[in-house]
């Protein structure tokens, strides 16, 4: 029994022959000889093939994070942005002829080209009356009240401007968010006349009411290249200014501007009689002269 176990445990440990004698190799040292020739075949590949997956994986968690960086910048980031804020100049300074100013002051045109959304845009002078702008579905935009917590970019209601529409604007910053406010402006849409050259009805391409906090005063009443500040919001003013500076400017007209009527030349005057001294029977006669009479009918 005991030879049989050590023949067996010999047996076990000796390689395996084939029939002609020759040494068979085991299992476990073909697998050996496998494994050492992946291990040879990996070492002799080059550094990009054999990190492939990790390199792969390490550009994707970078990609990952610079799109994620730049969506965040972009939410994060103004449309639009003002090099400065323009300065109320004194109401009702006349002008160098003596006669009554108009109501608003001239703003520097800042141009008209049309970006496409969500492009942000500089400029020079806020509110902007003018200025590159959107089209199409981003402006002009629908012309009604917008509440406070509304964003309205100028580079819609500009557009608005173009086309000959009224932009008024309230500082939430200045106090012109308070409920009596809100409420007139309100009212101010809901009256609001049609326009005064062309007889546009409101909601076309005017007014818009909108909330704009880069202001030096709580209300802006905006044509194009034109503004009307106020320290307090005057709804009857504003009318006025419509009515009568609407429509003359903007660079897309809506219907044809009336032409100015030209003067007509004085008569040249009569020298006077030297002879001051003639009688009023020796001035001629009013009544008309009997060629003048007009001829008789031919019936």
């Amino acid at each position: 029994m005991s030879n049989e176990s050590s023949r067996v445990s010999s047996g076990s440990d000796s390689p395996s022959h084939g029939p002609s004698g020759e040494t068979r190799r085991g299992r476990r040292e073909r697998e050996r000889a496998r494994a050492r020739t992946r291990t040879e075949t990996t070492r002799t590949r080059p550094v990009v093939e054999r990190y492939r997956g990790a390199l792969l994986g390490f550009a994707a968690i970078v990609a990952f994070v610079l799109v994620g960086g730049f969506v965040v910048v972009q939410a994060n980031s103004k449309a639009y942005a003002c090099s400065s804020e323009m300065v109320p100049a004194p109401v009702g300074t006349p002008l160098a002829n003596g006669s009554p100013a108009p109501l608003g002051q001239v703003q520097t045109d800042m141009g008209r080209s049309h970006i496409l959304a969500p492009e942000a845009q500089r400029f020079a002078a806020c509110p902007p009356a003018s200025g590159n702008h959107y089209a199409g579905v981003d402006g002009p935009i629908t012309a009604r009240y917008y509440g406070p917590d509304d964003a309205m970019l100028p580079q819609g209601w500009i557009h608005n401007l173009e086309h000959g529409g009224l932009v008024v604007l309230y500082d939430c910053n200045m106090g012109a968010c308070d409920d009596a406010t809100q409420k007139a402006l309100q009212e101010l849409y809901r009256t609001f006349p049609n326009s005064p050259l062309c007889a546009i009805p409101k909601g076309t391409v005017g007014p818009v009411i909108a909330r704009f906090d880069e202001m030096k005063a709580p209300i802006a009443a905006l044509l194009w290249g034109r503004v009307l500040f106020q320290d307090k919001l005057d709804t009857a003013q504003i009318l006025e200014y419509f009515a009568t500076q609407a429509e003359l400017k903007n660079p897309e007209p809506q219907c044809a501007r009336p032409t100015a009527t030209p003067a007509t030349s004085p008569a040249p005057a009569t020298s006077a009689s030297p002879d001051t001294s003639a009688s009023p029977a020796a001035s001629p006669s009013l009544a008309p002269s009997p060629s003048l009479a007009p001829s008789p009918s031919p019936s």
